[in-house]
């Protein structure tokens, strides 16, 4: 049992700080990088962005960060780890927070800008970026704050868990 309590803590930190690194490069690199462009470059490389990154690599970390942190928090429930639990319910309750951003705010942005078209076609691109990006990179950040934290809160339950065991 405390062999899968471990592997279950370090699965969830590995994944929620893959997550969180992938929301903070956004945030910090590719955004604002964006912002530097015109508004075709920019619907553009978002298009293909919000294609390639549906992939495997992406849903092991974006839904194991969720897996593994309730994997870790239901095998600490009984017995002896309930000092873990303060943060690992942090850390659960912060990554559904993002999950819910992610899901009523960057993905229907993300939706709708693939609904605009193609960039060539589309009449108006300066009104297809304004309707997108400061909402998108907004959203973006919540959520980076939000993993970080819940990344944060799983460094908690490894040290809780290794002076545990200690």
């Amino acid at each position: 049992m405390e062999t899968a309590r471990l592997a279950s803590l370090i699965a969830a930190t590995i994944t929620m700080g893959l997550v969180s690194g992938l929301f903070y490069a956004f945030a910090v690199a590719v955004m604002p990088g964006l912002k530097r462009s015109d508004d075709r470059t920019l619907i553009t490389v978002m298009q293909r962005i919000n294609v390639a990154i549906l992939n495997g690599w992406f849903v092991l970390g974006y839904i194991g960060a969720f897996l593994f942190t309730a994997l870790a928090l239901g095998l600490h429930v009984p017995d002896d780890g309930h000092d873990l639990l303060v943060p690992l319910i942090g850390a659960l309750v912060c990554y559904i927070l993002s999950m819910g951003v992610t899901n009523r705010v960057n993905i229907p942005l993300n939706n709708a800008l693939e609904k605009a078209g193609p960039v060539e076609r589309i009449a108006d691109p300066a009104a297809v970026r304004r309707a997108f990006e400061g909402p998108w990179a907004r959203a973006n950040v919540w959520r980076t704050l939000l993993c970080t934290a819940a990344l944060g809160f799983l460094t908690w339950a490894l040290v809780l868990h290794g002076t545990a065991t200690a």
